[in-house]
């Protein structure tokens, strides 16, 4: 998080010019995307040109936007460790492992819902609500949690499917898609190459694409995704955190439950009493 040049921002906000006030805000909205995107890709974002984009940074006091962006990297490297060697278990007692870990997790799940935009949610739950289908995607880690969103959302609507779930069956599930289907997309980096050319796909077939996924990767998964749900995913070790990401697909599926209200109730009833039938939870 760049909270130094939001400090700057924050002081001179009133002093900057319209344009700069636009490039301004996207700034604060999107802090994280300083250190993955070019001064002419935020500038872009922020629908300014290349030249308000330089002088606003100057205006904030600094030399240029590489400066800003050594800042904010600096920053980053003290407050958020993404990946950290592990420490011999032998040197560090559990109960501080433990505490470590906890604070990591607390702190991802803060900042994820500090800077998560309840009409985002709101917007990517309507899109469920309307689509005839909705398509499950999450490749390699994120399976798993394609696999929970699925079983959350088929709760409470009819038509919720896992894209994929059979091994070399891409095409097969895609000739199965249609004009405002939803693809909710759970995916974090390093994105499998496969991603590209379904997202291209789900695209020319104007499937609403809503995709859950890191700070880092936003600006990017924006360019194909209706909806973008930003998490926080620091980790001290094997790989990105998935904690806040769980938690955003809950908090989506509640959403869609109060969205559609009535039906979205009796479908869980439903369900819950096919399950006393069967007696399969017992």
């Amino acid at each position: 998080m760049a909270s130094r040049l939001v400090l700057r921002i924050q002081e001179r906000y009133s002093k900057l010019t319209a344009g700069e006030q636009k490039l301004a805000q996207l700034v604060l909205d999107r802090q994280d995307d300083i250190l993955t995107h070019s001064a002419t890709e935020i500038a872009e974002m922020a629908g300014v040109s290349k030249a308000t984009a330089a002088r606003f940074f100057q205006h904030l006091g600094y030399a240029d936007f590489n400066e800003v962006k050594l800042q904010a990297r600096e920053e980053r490297n003290r407050t958020e460790p993404y990946e950290l060697s592990v420490t011999n278990s032998e040197q560090m007692a559990l109960g501080r492992t433990i505490g470590a870990h906890l604070e990591l997790e607390l702190k991802n799940l803060t900042r994820t819902f500090e800077e998560l935009r309840s009409d985002k949610v709101r917007e990517a739950a309507e899109l469920i609500g309307e689509a005839p289908r909705v398509w499950v995607l999450g490749l390699g880690s994120e399976e798993g949690f394609a696999r929970y969103a699925r079983l959350l959302l088929s709760r409470l609507r009819h038509s919720v499917m896992i894209l994929g779930i059979n091994q070399g069956s891409w095409a097969e599930d895609l000739a199965m898609t249609g004009p405002k289907d939803v693809l909710l997309l759970i995916t974090l980096p390093p994105q499998p190459t496969i991603l590209k050319a379904i997202l291209g796909y789900a695209k020319t077939s104007r499937l609403n694409v809503i995709t859950i996924t890191d700070r880092t990767t936003m600006l990017e998964m924006q360019r194909s995704s209706k909806v973008v749900l930003p998490c926080h995913v620091a980790s001290f070790a094997l790989g990105p955190s998935h904690t806040a990401v769980g938690s955003a697909i809950r908090l989506l599926a509640l959403t869609y439950a109060s969205v559609a209200g009535k039906s979205a109730q009796q479908r869980a009833e439903i369900v819950g009493s096919i399950h006393e039938e069967l007696d399969d939870l017992s």
